[in-house]
């Protein structure tokens, strides 16, 4: 946990793009592992968030920071914090 998500308390994750063909809009796609309950065998589970990307300068496979924030639209409640170019 960052110094920054104590303070604030809005969680943060770390994904691909895999669209960006809305305006000031980015699909994240956000893997994790998790532990199987009976088989103990970890999985991919994936999700996706929607982001908001004020200068639409997010591209696909990009990878991003999010972060948790008020609702923005119907979908949308997180926000592109930091973009690392593929």
């Amino acid at each position: 946990m960052s110094t920054d998500e104590k303070t604030t308390g809005r969680r943060i994750l770390i994904g691909r793009v895999v669209s960006d063909k809305m305006d000031k809009t980015v699909t994240v796609q956000v893997t994790k592992k998790v532990q199987h309950p009976r088989y103990r065998k970890y999985v991919s589970r994936t999700q996706t968030y929607k982001a908001h990307d004020e200068n639409n300068q997010c591209q696909i496979d990009d990878e991003v920071v999010i972060q948790e924030s008020r609702p923005l639209s119907r979908t949308k409640r997180w926000v592109v914090v930091e973009r690392r170019s593929a």
